[in-house]
């Protein structure tokens, strides 16, 4: 099941997130899935997103993993507690 649909993320969501000002949090220059980063991005409506996906410097971005980071677990959704 694409988790995107069970935490109700929508495509426009992640476009927004990652199109507006964002920044890399995390840097996983040996992840098994390929170099990638943690981005954490907001939508229009101010709702923050943790993209995982390959280097933004690549011509095609592949995405790995999406969500909406807990409170709890992030201090300014930026590093982790």
């Amino acid at each position: 099941m694409d988790q995107s649909i069970i935490r109700d993320i929508s495509v426009a969501e992640v476009e927004e997130a990652i199109a507006r000002p964002s920044e890399v949090i995390e840097d996983y220059p040996e992840d098994k899935y390929g170099p990638s980063c943690l981005i954490l991005g907001y939508t229009k409506a101010g709702r923050p997103l943790h993209v995982q996906c390959s280097y933004p410097s690549r011509p095609l971005i592949k995405i790995i993993t999406l969500y909406q980071p807990v409170p709890g677990l992030w201090i300014d959704f930026r590093v982790r507690r």
